[in-house]
């Protein structure tokens, strides 16, 4: 392979993907883009730009001294970027802003090619992108800007990085601003997009995961099991997707399609009304089995309304349950998520 794709994640949530050529340095690709990663002597001696490396493989080399970055936190994954000679595609996360680095936000325009309603619970929104749209990190978000509202809304794909369409899953809300224009839309409407962005995002697999899905915080996960499923991943996913009404659970079929994809995938479906007649009501919490976490020995992600989030920690925090790692997105409607 001549060159590999970077992705930048940026404390305030913005990536940005440069494209780095077989044996050049990382701080080199980045500066070629014109983002200027944070830096001092480029040399290997200062450790100014030390950021961590959250996937991918790459060489360090030798020429650089301990008090720039010591055998300990090479274990833990720090890097220098003066010094990183990627090997495959990697995720950074640098300990700055964007804008701290001078790079911004990416605008992108889209067509919409599919609107299809899922009873009064949910729209599936299909866009055709143009050849600017950025690549993204399964997991992460976008901004919409609702045409003739002067607002946006934030939404995870539901799609997988690399396509020409890209789709994301929208809870209907009466009265709401994209819920009002999506009654109207038709193909062929242009819509513009802000991104992408967000922390919440499909690490390196290598033990165990776990993914807990709350309403439309199923959309992430979508484009997770799909990335999954393409690079033929072997270890456990076991899904749990929890629900208010019976109403409420929608793309089960796509769900369900994945576990002729992944050998080792499975997943549960509850739902909170006492009233339904659904094998499993109550909450997430209720429904996790022993095994899906496996020890601890698990990654855990988590999308859902803050209740969810803040009920599924409380649960870990009462029952002694440390994660391998735990990562988590709060949504409300009108609030772009919050990661962690």
């Amino acid at each position: 392979m001549s060159s590999y794709n970077i992705a930048l994640n940026f404390e305030d949530g913005v990536t940005r993907f440069v494209e780095c050529k077989a044996g050049e340095k990382v701080l080199d690709a980045a500066f070629r883009a014109k983002i200027n990663l944070p830096m001092d002597c480029s040399d290997g001696v200062c450790g100014t730009c030390k950021c961590r490396a959250e996937s991918g493989s790459y060489d360090l080399g030798d020429d650089y001294i301990e008090d720039a970055l010591s055998d300990d936190e090479k274990e833990h994954g720090l890097v220098l970027t003066c010094q990183m000679v990627p090997q495959s595609d990697c995720v950074i996360a640098v300990p700055a802003s964007s804008t701290a680095c001078k790079t911004e936000q990416v605008k992108f325009a889209a067509t919409v090619t599919k609107i299809e309603a899922h009873k009064d619970a949910a729209v599936v929104l299909e866009l055709d992108v143009d050849s600017h749209a950025p690549v993204f990190l399964p997991g992460q978000y976008v901004n919409i800007d609702v045409p003739g509202s002067g607002k946006h809304r934030s939404y995870s794909f539901s799609s997988a990085p690399g396509e020409s369409k890209i789709s994301f899953l929208i809870k209907k809300i009466p009265g709401g601003v994209m819920s009002t224009w999506l009654e109207a839309a038709e193909a062929g409407h242009k819509v513009e997009l802000t991104g992408p962005l967000g922390s919440f995002y499909l690490r390196a697999v290598e033990r165990p995961v776990l993914f807990l899905a709350g309403g439309t915080g199923l959309a992430p996960f979508l484009s997770m099991l799909e990335v999954l499923a393409r690079t033929n991943a072997q270890q456990k996913v076991h899904l749990i997707y929890g629900v208010t009404r019976d109403l409420d659970l929608v793309l089960v079929e796509a769900i369900e399609a994945y576990k002729a994809k992944l050998p080792n995938f499975t997943f549960d479906t509850v739902v909170a009304d006492t009233a339904s007649d659904h094998p499993r009501k109550g909450w997430v919490t209720q429904h996790m089995p022993a095994e899906s976490l496996n020890d601890g020995d698990v990654d855990v992600y988590l999308c859902g309304p803050p209740p969810m989030v803040d009920a599924v920690r409380q649960y870990f925090d009462d029952n002694g349950v440390k994660p391998n790692s735990f990562h988590y997105e709060k949504f409300t409607p009108n609030a772009a998520p919050v990661t962690a």
